[in-house]
């Protein structure tokens, strides 16, 4: 087995920030985010051997690709530096992460940046839906629909509903309400001053209109601006910035386990796939089990919380059973019994998840990744659940596509 991978720290840009009404670029964004990193991690451009970066649609956004030369103009120190860009839609970030943690085991580099981002803020709503829309299959999904991935998550919702009976909008309620809480206590979030009220979670028209099919307006993860950057360490590499800082490797944080899968582009597929299988979506149980059983974990209720993929309240739905938090079909128990509150057995998105924080594209893997660092080592302020010593981190791209499992822990 190779030596495990560190995390030595990172930052994360305010998400409430509309970049383009400010006049900056998303050059700027990437500039801030990785000098503010380098700070807060007391490091110097000098020491990075090599960058990943996490976008999705830089072309269309903002007409710009080629990222990686970007890096190479923040700082001189930076002039030479090898980078690589990742897209993998909504997972973008993780296949860096997931990158950059090769090439530390591999022995090519002890010390890489991986920086998330995505410029979003730019554009009117329908073309952005227009963009995202492009980690679907091009043409053949959703042509019908006006906003694409709603339609999308409506779809699981009723395949949910077809497998293991109706899905109670009860509960998906709550998991929004609950991750707009937990977004209110994040300094970084987008929605940390909205506003709601009972009405805002229930199928209540006017409060909380129908966006596609049973996914209304507060079901929705965020359009964002934002970037995120974390710093990956061999063990020989951390254990020297360790001693440097007057540091324990215990206060540090570490890659324990990692799980990835690609399922077939289209949901259709996923789901005739899965019409014998007692899970909706088996891939992404699939790999959520490849991550615990690298960690050394065969139970979700081994971690102290988990940053999951919550691009609709749908989405975390699924998530709970695929973490085999219950039983498949069975994840309304967990809502209604509290298990994935704040002060419940397993937090959810103690962050406010892509519904509270916002979704960033490019940037929520490396954002996840980060949220792991700061519970494990107790820096997540407001957001900390106690005593966490192990956080699980779910991320998918497309339709459940890519999918990308970690579980991060306390460096030893």
């Amino acid at each position: 087995m190779p030596d495990p991978v560190y995390i030595l720290g990172g930052a994360q840009t305010d998400f409430a920030r509309n970049w383009a009404r400010e006049g900056l670029g998303i050059d700027a964004m990437m500039a801030e985010v990785l000098l503010e990193g380098l700070q807060s991690a007391q490091l110097e451009p000098r020491d990075l051997k090599a960058l990943h970066v996490g976008n999705f649609v830089a072309e269309l956004f903002c007409g710009q690709g080629q990222l990686g030369g970007l890096i190479a103009e923040i700082h001189p120190d930076l002039s030479g530096i090898p980078t690589q860009r990742h897209e993998a839609a909504c997972a973008s970030g993780s296949m860096a992460v997931l990158s950059a943690a090769a090439e530390i085991e591999a022995g090519r580099y002890d010390l890489i940046a991986v920086l998330g981002v995505e410029y979003m803020r730019n554009v009117p709503g329908q073309r952005a839906t227009e963009y995202l829309g492009t980690a679907a299959w091009a043409g053949r999904e959703w042509t019908d629909a006006r906003y694409l991935w709603p339609a999308a998550f409506a779809d699981l919702t009723d395949a949910y509903s077809e497998k293991y009976g109706t899905v109670s909008y009860d509960h998906l309620g709550e998991i929004a309400r609950i991750n707009y809480a937990n977004g209110r206590r994040n300094p970084y979030a987008q929605t940390r001053t909205w506003e709601f009220n009972d009405r805002s979670f229930a199928e209540d028209d006017d409060a909380n209109p129908v966006i596609e099919g049973r996914v209304r307006r507060n079901d929705c993860g965020q359009v964002t601006d934002g970037a995120a950057v974390v710093f990956l360490a061999s063990a020989a590499r951390a254990a020297e910035y360790a001693k440097a800082r007057g540091l324990q490797l215990s206060d540090l944080a570490r890659i324990d386990g990692w799980g990835h899968r690609t399922a077939p582009m289209t949901l259709a597929a996923k789901l005739e796939e899965s019409r014998n299988d007692r899970f909706v979506l088996p891939h992404v149980n699939r790999a959520i089990r490849e991550s615990f059983a690298r960690a050394g974990i065969d139970s979700p209720f081994q971690l102290d919380a988990i940053e999951t993929h919550d691009c609709f309240a749908m989405t975390e739905y699924a998530a709970i059973d695929s973490f085999e938090i219950t039983a498949p079909g069975e994840s309304w128990k967990a809502v209604e019994e509290g298990v994935i509150a704040p002060d419940g057995r397993l937090p959810i998105n103690p962050s406010g998840g892509l519904i509270g924080l916002g979704h960033p594209v490019g940037a929520t893997g490396v954002r996840m990744m980060l949220d792991g660092f700061k519970q494990v080592t107790g820096k997540a302020g407001d957001c900390q659940v106690e005593g966490a010593r192990r956080v699980g981190l779910l991320n998918i791209g497309g339709s459940t596509t890519t999918i990308a499992s970690f579980v991060v822990g306390q460096g030893a």
